[in-house]
């Protein structure tokens, strides 16, 4: 059984690699290659994986929590505070607006109301994991949309719950016994809340501390790891789902001296078993079923991605976005999500819906999961473009400046990258940073500043970066010859972009000079004023 175990993942994870790099090559998101590779190996393809492996869905859970974990300590408790008023007025729009037209499409074509209310519900729902995941990669995670797009996601989850327990009243159970299930419900959800703002406080006075003082990686990892498990134990104990307790988890050890190193030491095992639940959810594809009802099939997908996209884009208006930004935001949150497919299963076996529409659901909705990067990619792109404008006809300070110096990227976020950085907000330029550790933007992402995790020498990360509205670039990584290599990745893709290079040696100041870098400013030749210098001057 433990080698059965071991070939899937061994499978799983070799499959993930290949399609990942396919998709990267051709441009496309990493996830989207993790769902086709389910797909090929799974029933509906070679049949190297069954996909329905009770230890497999074990392993992809655990991805699952991890992430939610580290959305948690993305978050500060503050501004989940300041912010709860848009959070539940967003949520709770998105997934009327949804449920209603779902559930009175279902009625108009014949489908019972109980299955009807069913299918709208888990229809409402969205993916946490794909949209998080997809936010991170293009460094919004922190922006406006971004923030407000989380908070619906999380309202979602949350929702979970009640949803599950309507299950019983829809199949005809007593309404006495589940009116106590939801006062049990409310009266434990006050308690976990208590509980969390109880041990967010010790841990930041006590137990971080003596942990920083430690200075053991080890005995770091260990007590993540521990609050992380507890969290979800204590979850399920007051019968909410172990996705709440996870995030609580992250909540918990939220904005405190540790948390930074937490998330970096978490971020392998966060990868690698969430490339296992991509790929295993891909393997519930099963293609004959567009075979039976390829119509019927291909509008409900279509049908889902306008009411979705209409419905989000609404719920992130009323939560305080512009309207170009909250359509552009509105498209990243068009697919149905993991909890979907948790919601239709209980009904399935509660026999409030069949296997056959069961199937399709599923077809529907991993159909919407593959279409989503790409169009997150395209909403986000037209957030930031509404954004931008949005900043440039309010902020008085751009107004000021040589149109010229309007947005620049810092690449490399060192000591020199940080003076930078700073010295081009105090501009009241719009500033880009990117650096290859998400860990090293963390603190920047939560002061506002746009980030973007990755590396510069490839064109997609300066196009995250929106560099083509960069008219300045300052490159101030460790290594000269990677420096050199960004530098012409910058003026192949974006010419008119000002390149400034830190060059760590002497020696190699002639070399980047020769492939056209702007100005080279030598370490040796005490760098970091150089460039305040030559910033202020700019200002001029």
């Amino acid at each position: 059984m433990v080698f059965l175990l071991v070939q899937d993942l061994f499978i799983i994870l070799t499959a993930g690699l290949i399609l990942g790099v396919i998709a990267k090559r051709m441009g496309f998101s990493m996830l989207v290659g993790y769902l086709l590779a389910g797909a090929l190996i799974g029933r509906g393809g070679i049949g190297l994986v069954a996909g329905d492996t009770a230890e497999l869905e074990h392993i992809a859970e655990v991805g699952v929590l991890l992430l939610l974990f580290s959305i948690g300590i993305e978050f500060s408790l503050e501004e989940i505070v300041r912010l709860s008023r848009h959070f539940f007025i967003g949520g709770s729009i998105q997934m009327l607006l949804v449920a209603v037209p779902v559930a009175v499409i279902c009625g108009l074509t014949g489908v019972p109301w109980p299955t009807s209310l069913l299918i709208a519900s888990a229809t409402a729902l969205s993916s946490t994991v794909l949209v998080f995941r997809a936010l991170s990669e293009w460094g919004e995670t922190a922006s406006p949309q971004g923030r407000r797009a989380i908070g619906i996601l999380l309202f979602q989850d949350a929702a979970l719950v009640p949803l599950m327990l309507l299950v019983p009243l829809l199949v005809g159970e007593q309404e006495g016994s589940l009116s106590w299930a939801y006062f049990l419900l409310a009266l434990n959800s006050i308690l976990f809340v208590a509980g969390v703002l109880i041990l967010r406080r010790i841990f930041a006075r006590w137990l971080v501390p003596m942990l920083s003082n430690l200075r053991s990686v080890e005995l770091v990892i260990l007590f993540g790891l521990i609050v992380l498990v507890g969290f979800c134990l204590a979850a399920v104990a007051a019968g909410l789902p172990p996705a709440l307790g996870a995030f609580a988890a992250g909540l918990a050890l939220s904005g405190n001296r540790l948390t930074a190193q937490i998330d970096a030491l978490i971020l392998p095992y966060r990868e690698s078993f969430g490339v296992v639940f991509f790929v295993s959810l891909g393997t519930l594809l099963d293609p004959t079923i567009l075979m039976d009802g390829p119509l019927l099939l291909i509008a409900a997908f279509f049908a889902v991605l306008l009411i979705k996209t209409a419905a989000a884009s609404v719920a992130l208006r009323a939560a305080g976005l512009p309207w170009r930004a909250a359509a552009g935001m509105g498209l990243g949150l068009a697919q149905m999500g993991e909890l979907t497919f948790v919601l239709i299963s209980v009904g399935l076996h509660a026999g409030l819906i069949t296997e056959n529409d069961y199937n399709r659901m599923l077809f529907v909705a991993i159909g919407t999961l593959f279409v989503t990067p790409q169009l997150l990619k395209v909403g986000l792109q037209y957030s930031r473009h509404a954004a931008l404008t949005a900043l440039h006809e309010t902020d008085n300070r751009r107004e000021q400046l040589p149109s010229t110096l309007q947005a620049a990227i810092v690449i490399g976020i060192g000591p020199i990258g940080r003076q930078a950085a700073s010295q081009l907000e105090i501009m009241g330029i719009d500033v880009c940073l990117i650096d290859q550790s998400p860990v090293n933007l963390h603190a920047y992402a939560q002061q506002g500043f746009r980030t973007v995790a990755g590396d510069a020498r490839d064109p997609e990360v300066l196009e995250r970066a929106e560099a083509e509205h960069a008219r300045l670039a300052i490159i101030s990584v460790p290594d000269d010859r990677v420096a050199a290599q960004i530098a012409k990745t910058l003026q192949s893709h974006y010419p008119k972009c000002t390149v400034i290079v830190r060059c760590r040696y002497q020696s190699n100041v002639r070399l980047l000079e020769k492939i056209g870098v702007t100005t080279v400013i030598s370490e040796e030749s005490e760098a970091s004023v150089a460039l305040l210098r030559l910033l202020k001057q700019m200002d001029r």
